[in-house]
Parts: C-alpha cells; sequence; structure tokens
C-alpha cells in the first residue's frame, strides 16, 4: 500500500498520532469528530498494513546523559553482500548507535552515535567500532546546536 491508497481520515489520525501518541482513541475520535469503534478500527488497520510501525516515548537526550551526538561516516574495505549485511548486524548491537543508514557517495554507511560526553565516545570508537572488520576510514562530526529535530513526516 502507499500514501495513495489512505483516505483523509488515515492520513488525519496519522498527523495526529505523529504529534502525540499518546491520546486516546477517545481524544482523538473527539478531534476528528467521528466514532470511537470507527478511529478504534482505523488504527488497527494502520498497524496491521505497517504505517504504524511502534509508538515510543522521545526522551530528553541531555536529561537521560546522552549529550553529545555525533554522525559517523563509515567507509569500508571490500563492499561485498556478505560484508555489508556483517557490517550492518554488528554496529546494529552497540547501544550507542542510534541510526545506521548505508549510503551513496564516499562513504559506505553514516552513524547516529550518542554517548554521554566525547570521552564515552572514544571508548566507543576505540572498543567497539574500530575494532570491527574491514573498516577502512570513520570520519566524526558532533553536534555543536540542534536547530531542528523532528519526528513527524509531512503527509
Amino acid at each position: 500500500m502507499s500514501k495513495a491508497d489512505l483516505d483523509e481520515l488515515d492520513l488525519n489520525i496519522l498527523r495526529i498520532l505523529q504529534k502525540d501518541a499518546s491520546l486516546t482513541n477517545k481524544e482523538i475520535a473527539f478531534q476528528l469528530n467521528k466514532s470511537l469503534a470507527t478511529v478504534h478500527e482505523r488504527i488497527r488497520r494502520l498497524k496491521e498494513e505497517g504505517y504504524i510501525k511502534r509508538v515510543v516515548a522521545i526522551l530528553d537526550r541531555k536529561k537521560v546523559n546522552k549529550s553529545l551526538i555525533a554522525f559517523s561516516q563509515v567507509l569500508l574495505h571490500n563492499h561485498t553482500a556478505e560484508t555489508l549485511a556483517k557490517f550492518e548486524k554488528e554496529v546494529s548491537k552497540f547501544p550507542e548507535v542510534m541510526e545506521c543508514f548505508q549510503m551513496t557517495g564516499t562513504f559506505d554507511f553514516i552513524l547516529r552515535v550518542a554517548t554521554s560526553d566525547m570521552d564515552a565516545y572514544h571508548d566507543f570508537y576505540r572498543n567497539k567500532l574500530a575494532k570491527l572488520p574491514n573498516i577502512t576510514t570513520v570520519q566524526s562530526f558532533f553536534v555543536l546546536s540542534e536547530t531542528k529535530s523532528i519526528t513527524a513526516y509531512p503527509i
């Protein structure tokens, strides 16, 4: 299914949930002037069809001692399907790695890494990331300030 398969009610439900997933079905139904049963069924279907992958709380990273964010670009030595898959599997095990994307361009992957400080990043880099096989280069960039950080997709 694609966005074209969703009607305006589905899209409105998704918009509301992206802003505040803690709302009850009753509160959503009230906002949309729809019945509770209709909203309940739509949300169930949206979950079943994979539009809603999961519902989470978004934490303040500084309050949970993850003040340092790094974007680390990783270049691998070889690019076989097996090597790429092994890197993805291993790097996904590291709790510091918040996101891992395979990229086009000069580097193979970009990682969003969250640690408490530079010492913790150094420990992560030296004792985890750098120990993975087939890494040629890691280039990291550290966040100085955060201008915009959203999780809601425009739909």
